[in-house]
């Protein structure tokens, strides 16, 4: 069982690369159907050596390229799995996200408010919305946060939900990248960027409350702060 096991493992493996290549994998299961109802030491060592040279075969076709495209796309599976901060070209790898009404909102939020920013503003962007769900003094959902004051003349939290500009989200590269670190932070990547920081502006500005909350941080365009309770 324990061969049936580790070949199975390879197999998969292998079943993944071939698929990111584009090679099939017929060849793979009908070899683990054969091990599974005769599986000698023998021909666990032919067996494995034939999947080994399928695995050169489907690689050594391959352009540098497409090589690096590969690798982009299981680096960038790991990380999301690990909720780790990932960078455009590992997000980009990424199929497309999915998700809720929460989601959405966390989308739509960072796609106005943070799209034109490094990285890493954008993932502080999310932290301070998720950090404001968390906090007593504000609604307790994505969505509420971010609607908060809607409707009233200079009382919106967040500027592009009042100020009577399309909120038609027409950039599908950048939708596409804030989709996942919306799906990355929601699923609970470490919020380790802001310092708990509750709200933020742009350099160019000067809200009155920048200078009773302590600056976290500055990324990007955005300075940081959190609010004193």
């Amino acid at each position: 069982m324990m061969k049936v096991r580790v070949l199975s493992a390879f197999s998969a493996g292998l079943m993944s690369l071939c698929v990111a290549t584009g090679a099939t994998g017929q060849n793979i299961s009908e070899m683990d159907v054969t091990l599974g109802t005769s599986a000698s030491a023998n021909g666990l060592s032919g067996v494995l050596d034939q999947l080994m040279g399928m695995e050169a075969a489907s690689l050594s076709g391959l352009s540098a390229n497409r090589l690096r495209q590969i690798g982009s796309a299981f680096d960038a599976r790991r990380a999301r799995d690990d909720n780790r901060i990932m960078d455009a070209a590992g997000l980009d790898a990424l199929r497309a996200p999915r998700g809720g009404a929460q989601w959405r909102c966390l989308t739509e939020a960072l796609y106005f408010e943070a799209r034109g920013e490094p990285i890493e503003g954008q993932y502080a962007v999310a932290e301070v919305i998720l950090n404001r769900v968390d906090a007593a003094n504000y609604p307790n959902s994505i969505c509420g946060v971010i609607d908060q004051g809607t409707g009233r003349q200079f009382a919106c939290q967040f500027t592009y939900t009042c100020d009577g500009q399309s909120e038609e989200m027409t950039d599908r590269t950048a939708m596409h990248r804030l989709g996942h670190i919306a799906r990355i932070m929601i699923d609970g990547a470490p919020r380790d960027l802001t310092a708990g920081a509750t709200h933020y502006h742009a350099n160019w500005v000067n809200p009155r409350w920048a200078s009773v909350y302590p600056r976290t941080t500055e990324i990007g365009i955005h300075r940081f702060y959190r609010q004193q309770y």
